[in-house]
């Protein structure tokens, strides 16, 4: 294994210049603000958390965790995303409040991944968990403010596509029952968007030609409340039947909330199907082609925990808003740059401690040595550059000057 070279960083870690970290910090903040009117409190949870609690309960699959032990021995792992370390502190510290709790966050997560994949091990989350509430309001909740919350970080043009984990458990159970192998495959190839394998293994199933009538009729499942109606009179199965009148339900209040024309129904939605329970909806922006929001309820998690209370949720991958969204717009504040010779040090100081307190970001700098003109001639000039730097104002205290150009 060679040494890393000086100015070498691992893989899937980055470097946030200022301009960039100006942006990120303007999109956290709106965002995080946004979600308060909304009356969700931020918390913030460690880095650090134990494998056997955290990392187990953590919809992030085991081989991409970052794992590591203390001095004691035990097993820990950097957070692979928000909601677990949430559902901790839930079932522990906020465990006498009552429900239902509104709680939000931004942190930065960590997962493992393959050197050459090209992905990110580090990046940056912001989201909300809605806990104790497992009513249709609560699901539209979520949605309604993940789509004010990606307002709020400039995105402009964006989808939800909204589905539901419990229709596809019991279109598959009907359909194609008694075959747990085959309906793992067949989530697995939704949950990666390839429909082409999808077909193929309906291809090589034996069913009968009306199950896979039935089965390839949800690939045309996308649209609005129509397909409500449709996505009915495909499956008889109770359960899929309930979990279509709750995203009725859903649907119905984010009309309530004007916001309907950011979402469509998209039964082929899946999320994580070992982790979410119920709706599941994703976010794309118009310049993407991968998610910038994703979410869902997810009723089991705090059972892991001791507490067994319904939950839903969603997080902004707000690095992929800073990367790839044009509308979020970059506001950089030019400071204020006050110079000054040693003899009028005082009052250059006391001045930038003036603008200061306004709320302007000033720069200070010894300019010039008392009596050296050619440097007072210099500095006296009318422009706002000095030394390459652009600059709002520009003061100058130096002997015979005392004026601001």
């Amino acid at each position: 294994m060679s040494k890393p070279k000086g100015f070498e960083k691992p893989a899937g870690v980055r470097d946030y210049l200022p301009r960039a970290v100006a942006k990120l910090r303007k999109i956290e903040n709106d965002v995080l603000h946004c979600m308060s009117r909304w009356g969700y409190r931020q918390m913030i949870t460690p880095t650090l958390e134990y494998y056997d609690t955290v990392g187990v309960a953590s919809s992030t699959s085991d081989q991409k965790l970052y794992k590591l032990l203390n001095n004691r021995g035990q097993a820990l792992v950097l957070r692979s995303e928000m909601t677990a370390p949430v559902a901790r502190v839930v079932s522990s510290l906020l465990k006498d409040e009552p429900l239902p709790l509104r709680l939000s966050y931004h942190a930065n997560v960590f997962r493992a991944i393959e050197e050459e994949a090209g992905r990110e091990a580090e990046f940056f989350q912001t989201g909300v968990e809605l806990v104790g509430d497992d009513s249709p309001e609560a699901d539209a909740e979520v949605v309604a403010l993940a789509i004010s919350s990606l307002q709020a970080a400039g995105v402009k043009s964006f989808k939800i596509a909204m589905g539901h984990v419990g229709f596809l458990d019991g279109l598959f159970q009907e359909a194609v029952a008694g075959l747990p192998e085959a309906q793992e495959e067949l989530k697995s190839h939704l949950l990666g968007r390839d429909y082409v394998a999808f077909r193929e293994t309906l291809r090589r199933l034996e069913l009968s030609e009306a199950q896979k009538n039935e089965l390839d009729g949800l690939l045309r499942l996308r649209g609005g409340k129509e397909i409500c109606g449709q996505a009915l009179e495909l499956s008889s199965h109770p359960l899929a039947r309930a979990s279509i009148e709750h995203l009725c339900k859903v649907w119905e209040v984010l009309v309530s909330y004007g916001v309907s024309r950011h979402v469509l129904i998209d039964l082929t939605m899946i999320g994580d199907f070992s982790y979410y329970t119920g709706m599941t909806f994703e976010g794309y922006a118009s310049e993407l082609g991968f998610p910038v929001c994703s979410g869902g309820r997810y009723d089991n998690l705090l059972q892991q925990f001791g507490r067994a209370v319904p939950s839903t949720g969603f997080s902004l991958k707000t690095n992929r808003i800073l990367d790839g969204v044009s509308g979020v717009p970059e506001e950089e504040e030019l400071p204020v740059l006050i110079q000054y010779d040693a003899t009028r040090r005082t009052e250059g100081l006391e001045e930038a401690l003036r603008l200061r307190a306004e709320g302007r970001a000033v720069v200070t700098r010894l300019a010039a040595e008392p009596g050296d003109l050619k440097a007072v001639e210099r500095l006296s000039a009318d422009k706002l550059e000095a030394d390459g730097v652009q600059y709002a104002e520009i003061y100058t205290f130096v002997s015979f000057v005392s004026e601001h150009g």
